[in-house]
């Protein structure tokens, strides 16, 4: 999909492109530069519905497919995301700010693996043995499809969040609508194109680029909207979790994360100060998964804090599109200024600034990035750990360090806040790693790195950081319910337990 080939209105309803009925215009724009990539008209009330309409339309078809036919669809979507991938690294980039080198090695790449792993799981959905567990009847089990679901995904990760929304629920049986954030919805209209494209029947993907007050609500209200999931702030979530109580809808809810990294006294030094680096500054620290508080026990403190500024002084920050460029714009100025604030706010309170903690002028390659929404990596000492720099989700390139002294100290910090997304342990020593994988309250504890994720195992959180999992044979869980079947065997007409409710034996 050529970009300029986009209508103003940018839905993808019922198998194609449409402007649909909305007249809120909205400006994608590079945050690199402030030039507009993209103006769409954002979804009205009655696009939502007709999105719905034609999910609902579609799922009855798409679910009686039989797994084969669902699973040889995602495959042929599989063939043509590698075909355009560098069209999708180049679009992420462009409205995200992201690094093309993020783009095109990890997010496209991600995307594709993602959609290959559930073209397999369509034709593997877990089941139970039939058998007769009365004596008198034959049982099982059915696994099936929900109906429409309704997703709303967040601008950090646009192709990846399309993807982990899309691919279980239609591998499932089920069809979709799927609401991205206003900001970033070119690569979800494009990824819904390629669906079409790959022979995805018109309807079961569908997309409304449009506000959370006014089209993310009325798909989570929807009264044809069987099942919501959602990805965002903890605030948000909660929202749309009291939204979908009025029709007793299912939810998944992937929410904030303020993930620790957890650094022991026998742990490699130089690994896990490298481990920081990236685990910080992944998407700019626009990741929930991101390590935003570094608990460091004492001895390794000092080096620990030390390595970690010399490494955040050499990251490249540039033109995005420069394959050099480690560290791109935050999503839009506004973000820019809320992650300034949380670093402002710190220094009133008594926390030191090591390194960053302003907006740069000038990239590695020249680029003036005072036309972006840049922030230097920043690094900050001495803040409480009841402190907000501390216990909020700041959501860019800003990590906290703070020493423990033992063990158990250690562990306690790194459960102490709402969140509980993610964490890493660094250490040397087997029994020390497995404490903190059981202690550590978290839906993903990573030993000795930080950030990997893999299409086979699940993602999702503890705590404030919501529930369900994304990607993973557990995703289906989410996407499907169970029925039991029973079968009488005996052919007796009055039934021995009959007599418990009237007659004799």
């Amino acid at each position: 999909m050529d970009l300029t080939s986009l209508s103003a209105g940018a839905h993808h309803i019922a198998g194609r492109l449409t402007g649909g009925t909305g007249t809120e215009p909205f400006q994608v724009v590079n945050p690199a530069d402030g030039s507009v990539v993209r103006e769409v008209l954002l979804a009205s009330a009655s696009d939502v519905d007709a999105a719905v309409g034609a999910a609902k339309a579609a799922q009855p078809e798409w679910s009686g497919a039989t797994p084969g036919t669902r699973a040889q669809a995602l495959l042929k979507l599989a063939a043509v995301l590698e075909e355009r991938a560098g069209e999708f690294a180049r679009v992420e980039t462009a409205q995200t700010g992201k690094p093309i080198k993020l783009s095109s090695e990890f997010d496209v790449p991600g995307t594709i693996d993602n959609t290959s792993f559930f073209a397999g799981a369509a034709r593997n959905l877990e089941g139970r043995a039939a058998g007769e567990y009365s004596g008198d009847h034959t049982s099982y089990v059915r696994r099936e499809a929900i109906g429409v679901v309704g997703s709303i995904a967040p601008w950090n990760y646009p192709l990846q969040m399309a993807a982990w929304k899309i691919l279980p629920a239609i591998a499932a049986g089920n069809t979709i609508v799927l609401k991205p954030a206003e900001l970033t919805p070119l690569t979800s209209l494009m990824f819904a194109e390629a669906c079409t494209e790959a022979g995805i029947p018109d309807g079961v993907v569908n997309v409304v680029t449009g506000a959370g007050r006014s089209a993310g609500e009325r798909l989570v209200r929807h009264p044809d909207v069987a099942m919501v999931s959602f990805t965002g702030s903890t605030a948000v979530g909660r929202r749309v979790a009291e939204l979908a109580t009025a029709t007793v809808k299912r939810t998944h809810l992937e929410l904030g994360g303020k993930a620790p990294f957890v650094v022991f006294d026998d742990a490699d030094l130089e690994a896990a100060v490298h481990g920081a680096v990236a685990g910080a500054l992944i998407n700019s620290g626009q990741d929930c998964t991101a390590a935003t508080r570094a608990y460091v026990q004492r001895p390794l403190y000092e080096a620990f804090v030390a390595g970690v500024a010399e490494l955040f002084a050499g990251i490249r920050l540039g033109d995005p599109l420069n394959p050099q460029t480690d560290l791109g714009p935050l999503v839009s100025y506004t973000h820019r200024d809320r992650v300034a604030g949380f670093v402002e706010r710190a220094r009133g309170y008594g926390a030191t600034v090591v390194t960053g903690g302003r907006a740069p002028a000038k990239g590695h390659d020249g680029t003036d990035l005072t036309l972006g929404a840049y922030y230097l990596p920043t690094l900050i000492t001495g803040a409480a750990q009841d402190s907000e720099v501390v216990q909020g989700e700041i959501f860019g390139p800003v990590l906290v360090v703070l020493p423990f002294d033992s063990d158990e100290e250690g562990l306690r910090l790194a459960n102490d806040t709402p969140y509980g997304l993610a964490a890493s342990a660094w250490t040397s020593n087997v029994h020390r790693s497995l404490r903190a994988t059981r202690e550590i309250a978290a839906g993903c504890v990573w030993v000795n790195d930080h950030i990997p994720i893999i299409s086979e195992m699940p993602h999702g959180g503890y705590k404030s950081s919501g529930y369900g999992k994304d990607m993973s044979q557990y995703s289906l869980d989410e996407y499907t319910q169970v029925k039991h079947v029973m079968y009488d065997t005996t052919a007796v007409v009055r039934k021995d337990w009959h007599r418990t409710v009237f007659g004799d034996r």
